[in-house]
C-alpha cells in the first residue's frame, strides 16, 4: 500500500481558535526572541554565544568555542523553523535574517564540505574521533533537516548545496568499505537529516547512507566501547565515565530491539529513520522492529501526557511502569520525537492508534514547554511540582517550578519552535494516486489538494477542543470521485458524521471513518468527548489510588492558584460529576470542577507525627489544562489526584 504523505505547509492555511495563538507566536515572538538569545541580548537568560562561535570559525571574529559540542543545533533549528514560518507567511525581513545567517555557515565551513565550529575552533584533527559523545552527526541532521525546509520554502539553495557538500563528506567517510570509518552516530539524528536531504535531491546514496547508520547500529563489537578504549580518548561528558551501550540504543541490532532502552530521544529519532527505511526498503523486520517498540513505549513506558524518558538520570527510558510524577524527565525533545514517529507509523500504517498518541503529545508536553507568551521554556515535563523542593543536589534538582530564558543546552526551545511552525504536517495524511484525503488533527484550515485532473478545495472549520464537532466543505470532487477518511479518537463516543445534513452510515477502517464522496458537499462530524476520570494500570505505582482528568485529547492538572497549597492533602470524589466552564483565564480555556475534601491542618501545629485521625473538610478542586501550568506564577502543581473512597 502507497503510503500517505503530509500536505506541503504552503498548502495549508490555518486559522483555527487554539492552534493560531501558538503558531502567530512563532513568527511574532518565538523566533525574534530566539535570535536575541543567540545573540546573547536577553538580559537574565543563560548564554548562547552559537551564533559568535560562527563568526569565529569563519574568521570575522576572535574568541574561544563556547557551550555544549552541538551547540551549532540551536542555529540549525532556528533555521529550520525560520524555513517552515516562511512556507505559510512571507516574511522578507525574516528571510534577509536567515539568508544572512546562511551566508555565515557557508563561510564557516570548511574546503572539503566538513561544518562543525566544536571540532573547527576548539579540536581541530579530532574529527570524527569522538562519535559517541561528539554529536556531529547529530549537528550534521539538524543542518540537513533545516536546509531542505529553507529550500522548499524560499527555493534558495545555498545552505542546501553547503549541506550536501557536507553529507557527501559523511558519505565518502562512513560504510562497510575499506578505508571507511565503521561507526555510526551516538545521538541518531543523521539519519533523519540524510533521508530529508534524499527526498529533496533524488540523489539516493543519502537514503543508502542512512540505512547503513541504522544496520550497523548494534552489530558485532560494539563501535563507542572500542572507541573509549583508545588511550587518547578523553570525555566530553563527565556522565558517560561508566557508558552502557543501551544508552544509545547500540546494545544490539536495531531489529532484534523489543523494548526501548536508554536516551529517550536518541531512541525516537533513530525509530523515525527506522520507519521511514523501512517504507522505502519494503523492510518487514524493521517495521516490525517499529511496532514493537512504538508499544512498549505506549503502553509501558508512556506519561499520560504523552512524556517519555521517566528518569532525570541520563534522560532515560528505565523499566515498564516506572512512572514517577514530581522528579520525572519527559524531556520536551522526546515527546517530540515521539509525535515524529507517530506521525511516520500513521502514514505507513494508516492506523489511526498512531495519531491519537501524537495528537496526544502536541496538546499536552509539547505545549506545556513554552509559556504562552513564547519568552520562556520547561526541558523537563513533571507532572507534580512542590517547587521549594526543586533543589540543586537532590532527586529534584532538574525540575524547574518556573519556566526559563534559556538553558546552557538549549534544544529544547528551538526543536518546540520548529514542531509549532510546522504543525500542518500533522493535519493531513494525502494518496492523490487513489483519490483518498485522511483528516488526523481537528484544526480550522483551507486547503487545496489535487486529485486525479481535479483540484479539490476543502475547508474545515471547527472550535475544537472546546466543542467537539467539525464542519467540512468539500467542493470540485473529481468525477471519478475521492474517499474522506476522518480519524475517530481513542476518547470519542457516540461518533456520527451527516452529509448534507443526511445522517451517514459509514464503514470505520483502522480508527478512520470512510466518507465516499461523488460530489460537492457539506460534512458534519460530532462527537461526545466530555471530562472523565482517567486511572493508571496498578503496576503503576505512583498512581495507585489516585485518578487524572481529562477532556479531549487534553490531560488537566491542579494548580495552587487554584486550589491552594499542599496538593496532595486534596482527595477527588468520582462519583460526583465533573463540570465544565468556559473561562477567560489563561487566554480561554475550558476549567473543570470537581468536588472533594482536603484534609485538615486544624491540631497539628508543627509536629510531625500522631496517631489521631484525620480530620476532612469539604474542597471544590478546579483543574486547568496542563500545558498551560506555570503561567501565572510559582506554585504548587499536581496531575494526579488521591481518590476519595
Amino acid at each position: 500500500m502507497m503510503r500517505l504523505h503530509s500536505l506541503e505547509l504552503n498548502k495549508i492555511n490555518i486559522k483555527d481558535d487554539f492552534w493560531s495563538k501558538h503558531i502567530d507566536l512563532v513568527r511574532e515572538v518565538i523566533l525574534p526572541y530566539q535570535w536575541e538569545v543567540m545573540n546573547d541580548r536577553i538580559e537574565g537568560a543563560e548564554s548562547s554565544h552559537c551564533l559568535d562561535n560562527f563568526r569565529i570559525a569563519a574568521g570575522r571574529a576572535k574568541g574561544e568555542f563556547y557551550g555544549v559540542v552541538f551547540q551549532d543545533t540551536d542555529v540549525a533549528k532556528w533555521l529550520e523553523a525560520v524555513g517552515f514560518s516562511l512556507s505559510c507567511y512571507k516574511d522578507e525581513e525574516l528571510e534577509k535574517t536567515a539568508d544572512e545567517v546562511i551566508d555565515l555557515i557557508a563561510k564557516a565551513q570548511c574546503a572539503d564540505g566538513y561544518l562543525n565550529t566544536y571540532f573547527t575552533i576548539k579540536e581541530p584533527g579530532q574529527r570524527w574521533r569522538y562519535l559517541c559523545e561528539g554529536h556531529e552527526l547529530y549537528t550534521a541532521g539538524h543542518f540537513m533537516e533545516a536546509a531542505t525546509a529553507y529550500y522548499k520554502a524560499t527555493g534558495k539553495r545555498k545552505l542546501l548545496d553547503c549541506i550536501c557538500r557536507f553529507a557527501d563528506l559523511i558519505c565518502d567517510t562512513f560504510g562497510y568499505e575499506d578505508g571507511k570509518i565503521h561507526g555510526y552516530p551516538g545521538h541518531q539524528e543523521a539519519e533523519i537529516g540524510l533521508i530529508k536531504i534524499y527526498e529533496v535531491t533524488g540523489e539516493k546514496k543519502y537514503l543508502d547512507q542512512a540505512k547503513y547508520f541504522i544496520d550497523a547500529r548494534g552489530m558485532g563489537e560494539n563501535y563507542f566501547l572500542k572507541e573509549m578504549h583508545r588511550k587518547d580518548y578523553h570525555l566530553i561528558f563527565p556522565e558517560f565515565v561508566n557508558y552502557e551501550p543501551q544508552y544509545s540504543q547500540s546494545h544490539m541490532p536495531v531489529r532484534e530491539q523489543k523494548t526501548a532502552e536508554g536516551h529517550a530521544v536518541r531512541a525516537v529519532y533513530m525509530l523515525c529513520a527506522m520507519a521511514d527505511l523501512a517504507y522505502a526498503y519494503k523492510d518487514k523486520a524493521l517495521i516490525k522492529a517499529c511496532k514493537a517498540l512504538w508499544n512498549n513505549i505506549t503502553k509501558q513506558r508512556m506519561y499520560i501526557t504523552g512524556g517519555i524518558g521517566s528518569s532525570g538520570i541520563l534522560e532515560r527510558f528505565t523499566t515498564d511502569y516506572d512512572l514517577p510524577n514530581e522528579y520525572n524527565y519527559s524531556e520536551s525533545c522526546a515527546s517530540i520525537g515521539l509525535a515524529l514517529f507517530g506521525l511516520r507509523m500513521n502514514q505507513i500504517t494508516r492506523d489511526s492508534s498512531y495519531m491519537d498518541v501524537a495528537e496526544r503529545a502536541l496538546y499536552n508536553t509539547i505545549l506545556s514547554g513554552i509559556a504562552l507568551d513564547g519568552k520562556s521554556f520547561f526541558y523537563v515535563n513533571p507532572l507534580e511540582v512542590w517547587p521549594t523542593a526543586c533543589m540543586p543536589r537532590t532527586s529534584k534538582g532538574h525540575v524547574k517550578p518556573i519556566r526559563q530564558k534559556w538553558f546552557g543546552v538549549a534544544c529544547c526551545p528551538t526543536n518546540i519552535a520548529r514542531t509549532l511552525a510546522s504543525l500542518g504536517q500533522y493535519i493531513y495524511g494525502a494518496d492523490e494516486e487513489n483519490g483518498q484525503l485522511y483528516v488526523n488533527l481537528f484544526v480550522s484550515n483551507e486547503v487545496e489538494i489535487k486529485f486525479m485532473d481535479a483540484v479539490v478545495s476543502m475547508r474545515l472549520k471547527t472550535r475544537f477542543p472546546v466543542e467537539n464537532k467539525m464542519g467540512i466543505q468539500v467542493l470540485n470532487v473529481p468525477k471519478e470521485g475521492m474517499t474522506l477518511a476522518v480519524r475517530i479518537p481513542d476518547y470519542a463516543k457516540d461518533y456520527k458524521i451527516t452529509v448534507d445534513n443526511t445522517l451517514l452510515t459509514y464503514e470505520i477502517e483502522k480508527g478512520y471513518a470512510i466518507i465516499k464522496l461523488q460530489k460537492s458537499c457539506f460534512i458534519n462530524v460530532m462527537f461526545e468527548a466530555p471530562a472523565r476520570f482517567m486511572r493508571a494500570n496498578p503496576s503503576v505505582r505512583p498512581d495507585v489510588g489516585k485518578v487524572a482528568i481529562t477532556r479531549g485529547p487534553m490531560v488537566y492538572c491542579l494548580e495552587e492558584v487554584d486550589n491552594g497549597e499542599n496538593l496532595s492533602a486534596v482527595f477527588v470524589d468520582t462519583s460526583k460529576e465533573l463540570t465544565e466552564n468556559a473561562v477567560n483565564k489563561l487566554g480561554g480555556i475550558v476549567e473543570i470542577t470537581a468536588k472533594g475534601q482536603r484534609v485538615s491542618r486544624e491540631g497539628w501545629g508543627n509536629g510531625l507525627y500522631k496517631d489521631s485521625e484525620f480530620k476532612l473538610e469539604p474542597a471544590v478542586i478546579k483543574a486547568v489544562p496542563y500545558c498551560y501550568w506555570n503561567n501565572r506564577g510559582a506554585g504548587e502543581m499536581a496531575v494526579w489526584i488521591k481518590e476519595l473512597i
